[in-house]
């Protein structure tokens, strides 16, 4: 079992990676801080990424969030996870090849 960085480290390098790109970063809900999982809205593609786990056993990052069989938002996803997972992390990022930056810091 690998030994992965708190979540709130993560957040916290996240939103330095994407506020010094000209960026901006916000984070809509804390989670928990050392474990909490992280739910990243990418505002510019309106797409939702998570970390999961490969097939490889690895950490990859996954497209989630509301299917195109379901009339909800982005934003009443989030929420509606959050009533289920009260410990989830939402940051919402809106900056150029935003999933570049999520992928970089989140499963490096």
């Amino acid at each position: 079992m690998t030994r992965r960085l708190p979540t709130h480290l993560l957040v916290a390098a996240l939103i330095r990676r994407v506020n010094d790109a000209g960026g901006i970063a916000v984070v809509r809900a804390r989670g928990d801080a050392d474990a909490g999982a992280i739910l990243i809205i990418l505002e510019r593609e309106n797409t939702v990424v998570e970390r999961a786990i490969g097939p490889d056993g690895g950490d990859i990052l996954v497209e989630s969030g509301p299917g195109a069989t379901r009339d909800e938002s982005i934003e009443d996803y989030w929420k509606r996870r959050r009533q289920r997972d009260p410990d989830l992390w939402v940051v919402a990022l809106d900056v150029a090849d935003s999933q570049r930056f999520a992928a970089e810091t989140i499963l490096a």
